[in-house]
């Protein structure tokens, strides 16, 4: 028996949507700001790994954990899953100081429901946006197969199935009564950090143009409440050219070879990586996330 992973090509919905390039050098920034909107997630994150001082480090060993659950068999998935799971252990405790809706001393753990299905359904609704904007869009179909897909997908790391919505239509529903909550509440360590994961990356000749580009690219791909909520502005000029830009980059991927515009992005993730550790050595770091409390209010409010 061949072993075709937990997402077989061509019968995976999520493995068509992540196998595309342009959605793998995207999400992930996107998923991550958003994700930031809720304080136990960002600080339960942020207290319990090395991302404080390298986060785009993390985020690159994340995109590319999630690619052997994406893309490889079921031993190499298992076996990733197992480091996961030995260290989401320790990411149990409390947060420092009041956030928003929740007060200092609310717990956090990588195992509530609550916040595993919040991380699942920042990527699910980032994958699913780069693809629909970048390719093409889905049907009614194909979007219920999806979201059944990153249902499993949260599942192989340990979220109950029955925190999930169960359909499409009520994950939809969902998003956007937890998006208009006031449940979503950005720290100002988590507003620093959140944007310049979006509009900060650290890649190659990105600056200019190619990177005026980007950043408006990230910023059209964004909810309107979160745009609010990080006080992002977002003019009807802007979404001229994001609209222009975005066409452009699908008339690109259809006109690029198969083995350009599908497959892994690990060596962009790498790249990402390898270019903040030289700038750290060089003096010159990425963006760090400060300790809580540790930007003033004045900064917080830019």
């Amino acid at each position: 028996m061949t072993d075709d992973g937990y997402f077989p090509r061509g019968r995976s919905l999520l493995r068509a949507v992540h196998e595309e390039r342009l959605v793998g050098l995207h999400y992930g920034q996107r998923a991550l700001a958003i994700g930031a909107l809720d304080p136990r997630n960002f600080v339960g994150t942020i207290q319990s790994s090395s991302g404080r001082l390298a986060p785009f480090r993390r985020l690159s060993r994340t995109a590319a954990a999630f690619e052997t659950v994406f893309f490889g068999t079921r031993a190499e998935a298992d076996r990733l899953l197992e480091r996961v799971d030995r260290m989401h252990q320790r990411v149990d405790g409390e947060l420092p100081v009041d956030s928003g809706p929740f007060p200092a001393g609310t717990h956090y753990s990588a195992f509530d429901p609550e916040l595993m299905l919040w991380t699942v359904a920042v990527i699910a609704d980032s994958g699913q946006r780069f693809y629909e904007l970048f390719v093409r869009e889905l049907t009614d179909d194909e979007r219920e197969a999806l979201w059944q897909d990153y249902r499993r997908f949260g599942a192989l790391f340990g979220m109950p199935l029955g925190s999930a919505p169960a359909t499409y239509g009520d994950f939809r529903a969902w998003w956007e009564r937890r998006l208009a909550s006031d449940r979503m509440h950005l720290t100002p360590e988590a507003r620093y950090t959140g944007r310049a994961i979006a509009f900060e990356i650290p890649m190659p000749n990105m600056h200019g143009a190619a990177k005026r580009l980007h950043d408006l690219v990230m910023l059209g791909s964004l909810p309107p409440r979160v745009r609010e909520l990080y006080g992002l502005p977002w003019a009807p000029s802007q979404a001229r050219r994001w609209r222009a830009v975005v066409a452009a980059m699908r008339a690109g991927r259809r006109l690029a070879p198969t083995r350009v515009a599908r497959g892994s992005c690990r060596r962009n993730y790498e790249l990402v990586a390898a270019i903040e550790r030289k700038r750290l050595r060089n003096g010159r770091p990425t963006p760090q996330v400060p300790a809580a409390g540790e930007l003033s209010a004045g900064v917080a409010a830019e």
